[in-house]
């Protein structure tokens, strides 16, 4: 069992390595530890903007040098899809976007119809390019 205070001190380190730019630790750490996918939801719950993006840049390098991992963040990600704050539910989407697993897209498809226009945007977005077909 992990402990609480640990968790929330690598949450804090995350956070400010992403913050700070350093997504190239967070993605090593990523590599290193598979546990950590655990953590993305509550990386999107951080205020700052900045660990937000940090967050979503991490999740597109993992697509392609650990597209067998990524899977991993979903179980965390699914219950922001659900949250009251359209802004989580809209992060999450786009997390899970990336990810672009069947797994990942079976979830935004309930989310076509959300109340928020930004939130229908994104899935309907993401949709999309989970249909189109690849350029030869």
């Amino acid at each position: 069992m992990v402990n609480k205070d640990y968790t929330i001190s690598l949450l804090q380190v995350i956070g400010d390595f992403l913050e700070l730019g350093h997504v190239e630790n967070i993605l090593a750490m990523f590599k290193q530890d598979t546990g950590l996918y655990n953590l993305s939801a509550d990386l999107i719950r951080d205020e700052r903007f900045s660990v937000r993006l940090g967050t979503a840049v991490l999740f597109e390098e993992l697509a392609v040098i650990r597209p067998n991992d990524i899977s991993l963040a979903i179980p965390s990600l699914i219950p922001l899809l659900h949250e009251k704050n359209p802004f989580l539910r809209g992060e999450a989407a786009t997390i899970l976007g990336i990810i672009g697993s069947p797994a990942a897209l079976q979830h935004l498809e309930a989310l076509a119809a959300d109340p928020d226009p930004q939130v229908r945007e994104i899935i309907t977005d993401i949709l999309k390019q989970g249909t189109e077909e690849p350029e030869p």
